[in-house]
């Protein structure tokens, strides 16, 4: 029984290393074509404007038609497959296939048509319409590809995911530096266009990538279920459809009211902005005209929007405990195995902590010398870096919380922790951003509370019904010990070395390494993590040999 134990544990880890990876891989890349685009001439923080306004619009199409494919098809056919059912399992897939596919093309066709109003009408950037139409086309192939992802996760093969994704992104990376590089001198609302028409050609490989993935293990699937002993309930196709839908629709919930609350964020900040400076934008003389107010504000979001692609880069790190969370709890559940599941659930939630609170720590020391290193000629807004790094560390959380109460079916809870938090954000944006001397980082302070609702909320709902075991010692004082001292020593030798070197980059860089290093062994003196847990790691066997060999464990 144990060795099955283990290999169950080594299972989830090992996929939640290949997810791991992949995110790393797909943020990489995503952080170098925006720090590349970013620095080229006439891009700058405008362009940035426009790519985030219009990529916000492109989010909110995309979570409503396919956010929630990839989890509700997971949990679906784990749960059938545990039961040996791959009959209906795959049955599960050819039906939703069909059936995104159709919505993919209904949303691509929406928001190819409704670029211009939604620009003029919603968010009052009208450049942002080419980038609306030039994503269009990328929705159907997200739509089709996360179905195919979806299936291969609840089969616990999280390779198709993976693969295609990191394929995407190597792709995009490249397109889009290229397509950017020749577009200079056009306006920046081209170039942001040119950028995000990367995306629609990278998408459509991507399915391609996932297509011939699935036709060559069709054969060994088939046998699978040709030789399903577990009678498969006859549903009707419009049953299953009707089931697919109540399940990939809450999940989708979150990241609806996420994108919309981007939007209306977008949307007051644009007016915020107007009011804010309606008597003066700093730094110019005489009462500023419409356009000049609408610029300012443009501008201003695309600075927010910088730290954005720097707080992405830790998230991508947790996100793969969210991912491999869903099928995995629900595949326990359905089998009665709630102490598995709440093992997996607290496991990953202090994974979790150890991954972004020094993250977010290192940032709020470094945001200065960060942007400095990044964005050598866009070097304003670190502020908003320190600002968001807050948010981080709820965000992070409610990640991982969403992936379990997803899995353990409770899927409108962590959208009904966003409503609420996404309400006290509007709110906020309102009465902030309309400060002078407030302004945009109103938009960052609202979105910690936002984030901090939401986690209260959703932790609160989590550990009523699933016996997590969360000390306060082990996963809040200890990890914030060892964040803090890690804090402290990357301000101190980014100083020193500044003093030795003069060169921000090799002091940021070097600071960086030595402050993760003290974390480290931080993390390992203070003992946050057991034997078991270090075991539970991929390699985690060779980790703990050689911390026993150097007297640690």
């Amino acid at each position: 029984m144990r060795k099955i134990n283990d290999i169950k544990k080594q299972s989830f880890m090992t996929n939640v290393a290949i997810i791991l990876f992949s995110q790393v891989m797909i943020k990489l890349l995503g952080m170098v074509y925006r720090l590349v685009i970013t620095n080229v001439r006439g891009f700058g923080d405008a362009g940035n404007g426009y790519f985030s306004a219009g990529f916000q619009i492109y989010t909110l199409l995309l979570a409503v038609s396919s956010v929630g494919i990839p989890n509700a098809i997971a949990k679906m056919v784990s749960e059938r497959t545990a039961l040996g059912d791959y009959k209906g399992a795959h049955k599960i897939f050819k039906t939703a296939f069909f059936l995104f596919a159709f919505i993919g093309v209904l949303a691509s066709v929406i928001l190819f048509v409704g670029a211009e109003f939604i620009s003029v009408q919603v968010i009052k950037m009208e450049g942002a319409k080419y980038t609306l139409m030039s994503l269009a086309p990328s929705i159907f192939f997200v739509c089709v590809s996360s179905v195919i992802r979806g299936y291969f996760s609840g089969l616990e093969n999280m390779k198709a995911t993976s693969q295609s994704q990191v394929l995407e992104q190597i792709f995009k990376c490249f397109a889009t530096i290229l397509i950017v590089y020749m577009l200079i001198g056009q306006p920046p609302e081209i170039m942001a266009a040119g950028a995000n028409f990367s995306s629609s050609v990278s998408t459509g490989l991507s399915f391609l990538y996932l297509y011939v993935f699935y036709t060559r293990r069709k054969k060994a699937i088939w046998q699978k279920v040709r030789s399903s002993t577990v009678e498969s309930p006859n549903k009707p196709i419009r049953i299953m459809i009707k089931s697919i839908l109540m399940i990939s629709i809450p999940i989708s919930l979150g990241s609806i009211i996420t994108a919309i609350n981007r939007i209306i964020d977008t949307a007051t900040i644009t007016r915020g902005i107007e009011t804010a400076f309606a008597a003066g934008i700093p730094g110019k003389i005489g009462i500023p005209t419409p356009e000049e107010l609408n610029r300012e504000a443009v501008r201003l979001a695309g600075i927010l929007s910088k730290s954005d692609v720097l707080i992405n880069m830790p998230l991508a790190l947790n996100i793969a405990f969210s991912t491999v969370l869903v099928p995995s709890v629900s595949g326990a559940l359905a089998l009665g195995k709630v102490k598995e599941a709440a093992n997996k659930v607290s496991y990953s939630l202090l994974i979790s902590i150890l991954l972004i609170m020094p993250c977010a720590i290192g940032y709020t020391a470094l945001a200065k010398p960060i942007y400095m290193l990044l964005y050598p000629n866009a070097k304003l807004g670190f502020e908003l870096l320190q600002l968001s790094s807050v948010a981080l560390i709820f965000t992070a959380l409610n990640q991982t919380i969403s992936g379990s109460l997803q899995g353990m079916g409770k899927v409108f809870v962590p959208a009904t922790g966003l409503f609420f938090g996404c309400i006290a954000k509007i709110i906020l944006n309102i009465v902030l951003i309309r400060q002078p001397h407030i302004n945009i980082a109103g938009a960052a302070i609202s979105s910690i509370v936002c984030q901090m609702i939401a986690f209260g909320i959703s932790f609160g709902v989590l550990s009523r019904n699933l016996p997590i075991k969360i000390g306060f010692i082990k996963y809040v004082l200890k990890p914030i010990l060892a964040s803090a001292a890690m804090g402290g020593i990357a301000v101190l030798s980014y100083r020193g070395l500044m003093f030795l070197f003069r060169s921000n980059t090799i002091s940021t860089l070097l600071a960086i390494a030595l402050s993760a290093a003290v974390y480290f062994s931080l993390v390992l003196a203070l003992k946050i993590m057991t034997r078991e847990e270090i075991l539970f790691l991929p390699m985690g066997g060779r980790i703990l040999a050689f911390l026993e060999k150097i007297k640690i464990y």
